[in-house]
C-alpha cells in the first residue's frame, strides 16, 4: 500500500471512529434521565433504598463457577491497578478535563480503594452485597467524592450535585456456581446539575462503561482460581 493510500484508509477510519463516538454521545443525551426498568433478576430492593428514580443506570453480570461468597469477596478484593484499559481511561479523562496526573489514581482493592477517595458503604449483605454511595461533581476536573449517611442518602438533593450509588452482588446459582451482579445508578440534584451531567455522561460514559465490563473477566478468573486452589488444599487435607 502507497504511502498515499495508506493515509486515505486512516483518515476515513478515523472519520468512521469520530462518527460512531458522534453518533453514541446523541443517543447518551436523548436518553439520559429516561429510566429503564430492571427485569425481575435485575431487581435490587436496597439500591431501590437510595435512589428508586435515575437519570442513568448500567447493569452488568457475569457467570462464575464458584460459590457465591467466593465470587463476592474476590469483587470486593478485586485489583484494577493491573488494568491496562482502566489506567488509559483514567489518563484519557484527566488529558481531557486538564486534571492533576494521578488526580484518580487506582488503588489495589476495590472497596477499600473507593473508601479510601471518598465513598461510603450505604447497605451490606455480609458475602453477598454491599452498595457504596457518594455525591460529587463528575465534570469537575479534579473530582472529589463525599459520603452521605446512609439514612440521609434517599433525601439529599443539594443543587450542583449528583448522587451515584452501585453495587457488588453475589447470587448463588448452585453450591459451586453464582452470577455477579454490579449496577450503577445516577440521579442530578437540580437544573444546573442536571445540564452538566447530562453533558458529561454523553461525552465520557463510554470510558466509564468500559470500566465496568472490564471488571468482571479478572473477577471471573479470581473467583474460579481461588475456587479451584481451596479445593486442592482441601483435597490435601
Amino acid at each position: 500500500m502507497t504511502r498515499q493510500r495508506w493515509f486515505k484508509s486512516l483518515t476515513a477510519a478515523g472519520g468512521l471512529a469520530v462518527a460512531a463516538y458522534g453518533g453514541y454521545a446523541l443517543r447518551s443525551w436523548l436518553k439520559f434521565g429516561r429510566r429503564r426498568l430492571a427485569s425481575h433478576s435485575e431487581e435490587d430492593p436496597l439500591l431501590d433504598q437510595f435512589i428508586p428514580v435515575y437519570d442513568v443506570v448500567e447493569r452488568h453480570t457475569a457467570s462464575v463457577a464458584a460459590p457465591a461468597e467466593v465470587t463476592f469477596a474476590a469483587a470486593c478484593d478485586l485489583d484494577m491497578t493491573s488494568s491496562v484499559l482502566a489506567r488509559s481511561i483514567l489518563r484519557s479523562r484527566e488529558f481531557l478535563l486538564g486534571a492533576k496526573h494521578g488526580s484518580n489514581e487506582l488503588l489495589p482493592g476495590l472497596v477499600p480503594a473507593t473508601m479510601a477517595i471518598g465513598w461510603g458503604v450505604l447497605a451490606e449483605v455480609p458475602g453477598r452485597e454491599i452498595v457504596m454511595g457518594a455525591v460529587t461533581q463528575p465534570w469537575l476536573a479534579d473530582v472529589v467524592f463525599r459520603p452521605i449517611a446512609s439514612a440521609d442518602f434517599a433525601t439529599f438533593h443539594d443543587d450542583g450535585f449528583v448522587k451515584i450509588v452501585w453495587t457488588l452482588r453475589a447470587e448463588p446459582v448452585t453450591a459451586t456456581t453464582s452470577i455477579f451482579r454490579t449496577e450503577t445508578r445516577a440521579l442530578a440534584c437540580g437544573k444546573t446539575a442536571r445540564s452538566k451531567f447530562r453533558m458529561y455522561w454523553a461525552t465520557l460514559s463510554p470510558g466509564i462503561i468500559l470500566i465496568r465490563k472490564a471488571m468482571l473477566g479478572p473477577l471471573k478468573r479470581n473467583a474460579e482460581r481461588q475456587f479451584l486452589a481451596t479445593g486442592r488444599l482441601a483435597s490435601q487435607s
